[in-house]
């Protein structure tokens, strides 16, 4: 025990040491553009013992992990940070499902939100500092951490006094909140912010896509642009208030961003310091306690003193009778002066985003639309909170159902957008397919429990043409029983060619007496009988038809070929037949 403790004391300094080196080349390295933000209350948060709740913070300004990534950079620095590095060092490494819920909480912010410009590479900073990125990725198929990531309890020995607010139902304490999950979100602030990010139904703060998408919109609340450095630091000073804990994660974002490799789920580097020097390692609700080097000041922004050494053997000898002409002991008179107090952190938490109380029709048109064509009218809604103001960055998903093949632009079915800064949002283009027939738009705002629903009804009718002419201008004859020559037509639509036009091609009686005619020329069925009607013509390429060949039957005389295309123009071609 001795040797492994001895061990443990030497990783220590070489990690303390480490860190001052690298927060001291972070410092020097902040250009003018990215500058440490300056927050009201001095930055960080009260010392232990103090009474602050620590409820302005995400986190609730709980403990966190304090390792800093190594000096030497990953392999390939400047690679890009879209197709990052195959292999690197072992600190560089993401594990696999914890990258792809960090690029997709991107993605979906960047559609909601694309003024806050969010990198991954922060949230993958703050997994780090929080989690260890999920305890090295220890998370089954759906994201879900095998078991729950919990923080110590706030109770106010030497962290945040932040009592229950959930009735346990999410840190299994119903005295005292603790941190949640591998983005560590006390119960009242993930109330508030949970979300569902892999579309399971449910908003659960151990799920590492849930996780990453509350806390990529948490980071992006209010006007934040986080390609701003003053902007990136009050985001991270607002997700845990402590300066050490803006330099830690400044840290860690700065090393994913010269590169990074994915790993196995499972096999990612577990962080070596204490967690705000509470002694934990994993961040589980019971860690199991190591020994660590002692520390002078807690780390994470003085939020606790660092862990103590072992207190040493008593060496006071024992006590003698005193003499018994010795007077009573006066009591001492306690200081008056009370003791010196922290001014808490003025830095306001993000404000929490209003209720949603309804989702109207903004305007929209008819929906109809050709197959094949772009519907002219889009799909605008407007969602008003409670009160019937309009309500800016609400999430309004739009989604198309029915037995069609129309799509949004990009060929998607199903879309989530946020709202304007007057409430509305407007779906992306439709365009329909070649089925046609009635179908709907749906409008879905609010919660899964209590959901805000529109409906449009859209309708995509067949091609049509308003002219139809020949391509040629020779008299179509035939001798009687002989075969007529081709005949070519062309389909428009307002001048332009319309492909896949239905066309009906009936010989009549006359142009009078549109009636079948049950003599003169004639079409072949399938089993070569005449046929004087055919159906299921369409136009092709630049709207073009050639005529199914007809024949002459054994009457001479002038008989009538009518045209008629969906839309209802109509072409009729005169034919002679001769003796």
């Amino acid at each position: 025990m001795a040797a492994q403790f001895g061990r443990r004391l030497r990783r220590g300094a070489t990690t303390t040491a480490v860190a001052a080196a690298a927060v001291a080349a972070l410092t020097a390295s902040q250009g003018p553009g990215a500058p440490l933000a300056e927050e009201g209350g001095g930055g960080d948060q009260k010392t232990a013992g103090s009474a602050s709740s620590g409820d302005s913070a995400a986190t609730g300004n709980s403990p966190y992990h304090t390792d800093l990534p190594p000096l030497t950079k990953p392999d390939k620095p400047g690679a890009s940070v879209n197709l990052p590095v195959v292999t690197g060092t072992a600190e560089a490494g993401i594990p696999a499902s914890i990258l792809a819920a960090y690029k997709r909480a991107e993605q979906s912010v960047a559609g909601s939100d694309a003024a806050c410009r969010l990198p991954w590479q922060l949230l993958a900073a703050i997994g780090k500092v929080e989690s260890g990125q999920a305890r090295g990725g220890r998370v089954d198929a759906n994201g879900t951490t095998y078991s729950p990531i919990l923080g110590p309890a706030l109770n106010g020995q030497g962290f945040a006094l932040i009592r229950d607010t959930d009735g346990g139902a999410f840190d299994g304490d119903a005295t005292h909140d603790r941190a949640v999950g591998p983005m560590q979100f006390i119960p009242s602030t993930w109330a508030t912010w949970g979300q569902d990010g892999n579309g399971d139904g449910r908003e659960d703060p151990n799920n590492i896509y849930d996780a990453t998408l509350a806390a990529g919109l948490y980071l992006c609340a209010g006007p934040r642009d986080l390609a701003v450095g003053a902007d990136l630091d009050r985001a991270v000073l607002s997700y845990n208030h402590s300066r050490e804990y803006l330099r830690t994660v400044r840290s860690w974002f700065d090393y994913y961003n010269r590169g990074t490799h994915v790993v196995p789920d499972g096999t990612g580097v577990l962080p070596a310091g204490p967690r705000g020097g509470n002694g934990s390692g994993g961040g589980t609700a019971s860690p199991t306690p190591t020994p660590t080097p002692p520390a002078t000041a807690g780390p994470g922004g003085g939020k606790s003193p660092g862990p103590r050494p072992p207190k040493p053997p008593a060496t006071t000898p024992p006590p003698t009778t005193p003499p018994a002409t010795r007077p009573p002991t006066a009591p001492t008179t306690p200081p008056t002066t009370p003791p010196p107090t922290t001014t808490p952190p003025t830095t306001p938490s993000p404000t929490p985003p209003p209720t949603l109380g309804s989702l109207e029709n903004a305007g929209t048109g008819p929906l109809t639309a050709t197959a094949g064509q772009a519907f002219g009218e889009r799909v605008t809604v407007r969602a008003r909170n409670t009160l019937g103001a309009p309500l800016a960055k609400a999430s309004v998903t739009f989604s198309i159902t029915g037995d069609t093949d129309t799509r949004f632009s990009g060929g998607l079915t199903t879309i989530t957008l946020r709202t304007a800064a007057d409430g509305t949002v407007t779906s992306p283009q439709l365009r329909a397919g070649e089925r046609t027939g009635a179908f709907k738009v749906t409008a879905v705002a609010g919660t899964t429990a209590n959901p805000r629903t529109l409906t449009f009804g859209a309708t995509v009718t067949a091609r049509q043409a308003d002219a139809l002419t020949r391509t040629g201008e020779a008299p179509v004859t035939a001798a009687a029983g002989a075969r007529f020559d081709t005949v070519q037509v062309k389909a428009t639509h307002r001048g332009a060619a319309v492909v896949g036009v239905a066309v009906t091609a009936t010989m009549i009686t006359g142009p009078e007496q549109p009636a079948e005619n049950g003599k003169g020329p004639y079409f072949k069925g399938a089993d070569g009988a005449p046929v004087r009607t055919l159906t299921g013509l369409t136009t092709g390429a630049d709207g073009l038809l050639t005529v199914p060949e007809f024949h002459a039957d054994s009457t001479p005389g002038t008989y009538t070929l009518r045209l008629t295309a969906q839309g209802g123009a109509t072409l009729d071609i005169v034919l002679t037949v001769s003796a």
